[in-house]
């Protein structure tokens, strides 16, 4: 028996908790179904909605696996943040396996940027790169033999027989991902979700993915597992996903959590088709970016039953863009924003406070640009470096020993910035407060208060990640 399991407790996590939007571990689930293809027995501990590692340790006694593996959902951006609950809650589930004598895999964002710490914590294997093909290598290997070596087996990294980090050859990314399976959804409690998502917001929401990477180069965004490539389902299988899902699972809305949506006009339009021809038209939601929001491109997406677009506004300062390598425009964030509500598309903005850099007069240009545009939400965060990426090189001899947040609502500034973090987060209630129209009473304090909440970042962070 194999157990999959992933670290995510909805329960450790208070922002996220209050939301009440929990989701399936997409990525746990498409591994449990290459598995099976395999001919695997499998089972899962979904910790998503359970009440902690002790449920894990039950699931454990319960099932008896040869093999547990750890595998984060990739799909999800909350686990990108690797918090330390999330690092900590890995840790935990990784000893109580080794306890019951399994063979233990992980695989995550934060797994591959510091394997050693959970090599150390007592897992055989971590997954380096796309889970799913090296998984079911792994527990291949590991049929033959409580203790068969896994050093032929590409995209791990394990301990050596001298006590070294050992990395095995890459393994490149899945590219027709047409020939994976649909997700294992039989292995999640829907009905247990369903309750959750109605007595919070009245429908069910669900995940899908089109997509897996990301081609543009923001100097900020880390893509430890998917890489800097771009690998697109067709609209066909898509739909058909959608079909399967009308049936078995009944959402009323999905979530694409691909991390960017669509990429071209010809392939959404496509996905148009597809759904029309299905009759599969279920509201969903997705995150893409303002360049590649045309007027043509907003009426495909309302035609196939797009209600709402998260674009990564950032900035509304062309200068901390241009600092960021975002590759896109303000012009282009207010064109994007029209054409989505001219077609009815809900138009939603992530920003990003505290970049090295900004200054007062960029966050009075954020702000001036969530006044002209209005738009329907928007999700505020601060500057949080990641590893691999050129703004952790920048800052990195500013961390300290603290380098993650606590939990994805802890907003704390991990490196110098311009400003304290109890003055972003103030300035990140005041932007909230704009989208919804609010008065400017929180900008005055901000303003008069600016001067003295300054913590005088060094220029040469703002040079160095430029």
């Amino acid at each position: 028996m194999i157990l999959l399991a992933h670290p995510y407790f909805l329960r450790d996590d208070a922002k996220q908790l209050e939301r009440m939007k929990p989701y399936p571990p997409l990525a746990t689930l498409l591994c449990a179904a290459v598995l099976r293809e395999q001919g695997h027995a499998v089972t899962l501990f979904d910790a998503m909605l359970a009440d902690g590692v002790d449920a894990f340790r039950g699931a454990l006694a319960a099932s008896r696996p040869s093999v547990v593996a750890i595998v984060e959902d990739s799909f999800n951006y909350v686990t990108k943040m690797c918090t330390v609950r999330l690092r900590e809650a890995t840790i935990e589930m990784i000893a109580a396996a080794r306890e019951h004598g399994c063979r233990v895999v992980v695989h995550g964002s934060d797994a591959t940027d510091h394997p050693a710490r959970y090599l150390d914590a007592g897992a055989d294997a971590v997954l380096l790169g796309e889970p799913e093909r090296t998984l079911a290598e792994v527990v291949a290997a590991c049929a033959t033999g409580a203790d068969s070596p896994l050093a032929t087996v590409a995209g791990l990294a394990l301990r050596g027989d001298d006590g070294s980090l050992d990395v095995t050859p890459p393994r490149s990314g899945t590219r027709e991902l047409d020939d994976l399976p649909l997700p294992a959804w039989d292995l999640v409690d829907a009905e247990l979700y369903r309750r959750a998502w109605n007595g919070a917001h009245g429908r069910m929401s669900w995940n899908v993915v089109t997509a897996r990477g990301c081609p543009y180069g923001c100097n900020w965004c880390a893509k430890p597992v998917f890489g800097r490539r771009y690998s697109q389902r067709s609209p066909a299988a898509v739909a058909e996903e959608l079909r399967r899902l009308k049936q078995e699972i009944a959402p009323d809305h999905i979530w694409f959590a691909d991390d960017l949506f669509g990429l071209t006009a010809r392939w959404i339009a496509a996905f148009a088709d597809e759904v029309r021809a299905r009759d599969v038209r279920i509201p969903f939601m997705i995150q893409c970016r303002a360049d590649l929001i045309s007027p043509s491109v907003a009426r495909a997406l309302a035609d196939a039953g797009c209600e709402e677009v998260w674009m990564g506004v950032e900035s509304g300062s062309q200068r901390i863009l241009d600092a960021m390598d975002k590759g896109t425009t303000v012009e282009e964030v207010r064109a994007a924003t029209r054409a989505l509500k001219a077609s009815g598309v809900r138009a939603c903005w992530f920003l990003q406070l505290g970049y090295p850099g900004e200054q007062w007069e960029d966050v009075v240009a954020t702000r001036d640009l969530v006044r002209r545009e209005r738009p329907d939400d928007i999700g505020v965060s601060v500057a949080y470096p990641l590893p691999g990426t050129k703004f952790h090189a920048a800052v990195q001899g500013q961390l300290g020993a603290r380098t993650n947040w606590e939990d994805t609502g802890d907003l704390a500034m991990l490196f110098q910035g311009t400003y304290t973090t109890p003055f972003y987060r103030r300035l990140r209630n005041a932007l909230h407060a704009e989208a919804l129209g609010a008065d400017d009473a929180l900008w005055f304090g901000l303003g008069e208060d600016e001067a003295s909440h300054r913590s005088h970042a060094p220029t040469e962070i703002a040079d160095a990640v430029r």
